[in-house]
């Protein structure tokens, strides 16, 4: 099958679901089956089904009330059911014309003038012979009809070569199914398979390929491991004199969680390839202090630092926090942020190119090709999966091969860690700093606003501070959210006497910063923000947060933007307003972070709710997200695939490669990051 000889308008359909090379049809794989291979009496039929039955069409018409539909009565010899069709063309009122004969595929219900099918599949005449298999039911888009994907895929498997590329005792020992036999039946199954297995993904076909999907996977990281380590990085082996005095001068203790992820750290840098760990803690469990720390022994050792931020807001937090650790010690920490004046700038780029600059605080304007770092030893990426491939790839190469540090508040569930982050050294921050007040939440309609405008003036009067976080900036047709603006200007007339601020993504950067000053200093009591302060905010009188809307948000940004407030000594509450009517999804995120403030185990329900993709930034990790295997389903099988993917690269490396091959045509692109 020439793939490149297909109109280029279908190529771009094809693209579009994942489709760009004769192969991926044989893997695009179906989401359901309808089983045209038994022909049912109309009054046999089972309700709520997907049933095949045929008849003869006894009347059709049009209808206007109370909409424009369709409306038709196929008869057999045993009853008759009611054919609606809402929104039709003239060529399916010519299929259902009175007299002729038809064949329908849908499901049968109980209707106002009794059983009725609402748009089945039409085929025009009877005695045509039935499926021998269950019809597949492909993903697809617009444009891009089931037949033509069908007649598509069925030449990408004749064409297609299929062989294994695990070999038969491998199978054996795993008791799995050969590829091309397990490829095929789920393309077109007998109906004698139960449809459960199917569609549940548990048949030995599915298992199979589910397998092979994740065996792809831990090969491609693991390969990406050896290359890294195959690099040069400097060896960071420093008296400890000024991580000392660092420590030393803090108003705090390092909690034996740090001080145990501090020691994987150290030891790595002593190492002559790159670091590459991912430090996990959950929101204010001391990652920053660790962060610095390690910086500690980079500059003592000789070495420029550069620590990464995705947002100005949390950049900013970062460099005033460092600055106040550090400067005291001697240490040069340079802003490099775009919203800086032009001197600045270039004051900072000039320090940054000579090396006087110590430590680069900034945001993705350090990847910026103008930056130049003289001897870049560390780099430190907080929240590090917003930061794209090319990006994390830019910074790499602005300094050789540094060593890199990644943080993320954003727990991640040990099968998510397992698959998708183990090509790197992970360390986990599990303990709070004492002192930490537990934070209460509360769900509470939106329909009791009247009782929050209270409980805030309430806390105000308390010598506290709030914030009240909306969703979206202005105002969106399609979802109706109350706006920050709108809030602001609402709650500035709710709340007399008490000053009001306002936070958003849209104001530049130095109102930002007063803003966030303002409020820090209590100038500001009630701050209205959009989700800008999800990460970083640090302001330990703030001891109540509203979050509107709460319904629409995610589960790691409900507990990141909660783990704004119980910074301090203060009982702190955070109160999540929902609109009803609640969907299950939304009722079953507010359920988990309503129970639980255990970030770890919010991460792992979250991935039951909602699957990998979003959960820990997959998406920009260079990683593909799994098709076919479900982490939490199918961690058992992943573990074994783990286990294969070792054996197979210490006793039978040419096996990788065709299997990459299969499943990750161009896999040394994730083997630079």
């Amino acid at each position: 099958m020439d793939f490149a000889k297909l109109p280029s308008p279908l190529q771009a359909k094809l693209a579009k679901i994942g489709i760009a090379r004769p192969f991926d049809l044989v893997l695009h794989l179906p989401m359901r089956y309808e089983d045209e291979t038994h022909l049912y009496a109309i009054a046999d039929a089972p309700l709520g089904a997907g049933v095949l039955i045929e008849g003869e069409v006894l009347s059709c018409e049009v209808n206007y009330k109370p909409r424009k539909q369709l409306v038709a009565r196929v008869k057999d010899a045993s009853s008759s059911v009611m054919v609606r069709l809402m929104n039709f063309y003239p060529s399916q009122a010519q299929q259902l014309a009175v007299g002729k004969r038809v064949r329908l595929y849908g499901e049968i219900r109980r209707g106002y003038f009794g059983p009725e099918m609402v748009h089945p599949k039409i085929r025009v005449g009877g005695e045509v012979s039935l499926q021998e298999a269950l019809s597949p039911v492909y993903p697809t888009t617009a444009g891009l009809s089931q037949n033509q994907l069908a007649t598509l895929i069925a030449k990408a498997l004749k064409a297609e070569p299929l062989p294994d590329t695990l070999p038969a005792s491998l199978l054996d020992e795993l008791n799995l199914p050969d590829f091309a036999s397990s490829v095929k039946l789920l393309h077109t199954p007998t109906p004698d398979i139960p449809q459960i297995l199917l569609t549940a993904r548990t048949h030995p076909a599915w298992q199979r390929l589910k397998f092979d999907e994740l065996l792809a996977q831990q090969l491609s990281l693991r390969l990406a491991r050896a290359v890294r380590r195959e690099k040069t990085a400097p060896q960071i082996k420093p008296d400890g004199r000024l991580a000392a005095q660092l420590v030393a001068n803090l108003p705090f203790g390092l909690t034996g969680a740090q001080k145990r992820v501090l020691l994987e750290i150290c030891q790595d840098l002593t190492q002559t390839h790159p670091m590459q760990r991912l430090l996990q803690g959950d929101v204010g469990a001391g990652k920053t202090i660790v962060a610095a720390v390690a910086a500690c022994h980079a500059i003592e050792a000789g070495f420029q630092v550069a620590m990464l931020a995705p947002t100005e807001i949390l950049a900013e937090q970062h460099y005033q926090k460092l600055s106040q650790w550090l400067a005291p010690l001697g240490v040069n920490v340079i802003w490099l942020a775009g919203s800086l004046k032009t001197k600045a700038k270039r004051e900072a780029l000039a320090a940054a190119a000579d090396g006087s600059g110590q430590l680069l605080v900034g945001t993705h304007a350090i990847f910026q090709a103008s930056v130049e770092l003289k001897n870049l030893g560390l780099a430190i990426v907080d929240e590090q999966h917003r930061f794209g491939v090319a990006q994390r790839l830019a910074l790499r190469e602005k300094g050789g091969s540094p060593h890199q540090l990644m943080m993320s508040a954003t727990p991640i569930p040990r099968t998510l860690a397992m698959s998708f982050y183990a090509d790197l050294d992970v360390s986990v921050i599990d303990e709070l700093p004492p002192g930490r007040t537990p934070i209460v939440t509360k769900l509470i309609s939106d329909a009791r606003r009247d009782e929050i405008i209270e409980r805030i003036a309430a806390k105000v009067l308390e010598g506290r501070q709030v914030y009240w976080v909306c969703p979206l900036i202005e105002e969106s047709e399609t979802l109706q959210l109350q706006t920050a603006v709108d809030t602001h200007a609402q709650l500035s007339e709710e709340l007399e006497g008490i000053r009001v601020g306002l936070l958003h993504g849209r104001m530049k950067a130095d109102e930002k910063a007063a803003t966030m000053a303002a409020f820090s200093r209590n100038e500001i009591q009630v701050l209205v923000a959009t989700t800008v302060i999800e990460v970083g905010v640090d302001v330990p009188n703030a001891s109540l947060m509203v979050i509107e809307h709460a319904e629409r948000m995610g589960l790691s940004q409900l507990h990141q933007l909660r783990g704004r407030v119980g910074r301090g000594a203060h009982a702190s509450l955070c109160i999540l307003l929902y609109t009803g009517p609640l969907g299950d999804t939304a009722k079953a995120r507010l359920k988990v972070i309503y129970e639980h403030t255990d970030g770890f185990e919010i991460a792992r329900q979250d991935l039951q709710i909602r699957g990998p993709g979003e959960l820990a930034g997959v998406k920009q990790s260079g990683v593909p997200m799994l098709r076919f295997a479900d982490l939490e389903a199918d961690a058992d099988l992943l573990e074994v695939a783990r286990e294969t993917a070792e054996q197979i690269l210490a006793h039978n490396p040419q096996l990788a490669q065709p299997h990459l091959d299969r499943w990750l045509p161009g896999r040394e692109a994730l083997l630079k990051v």
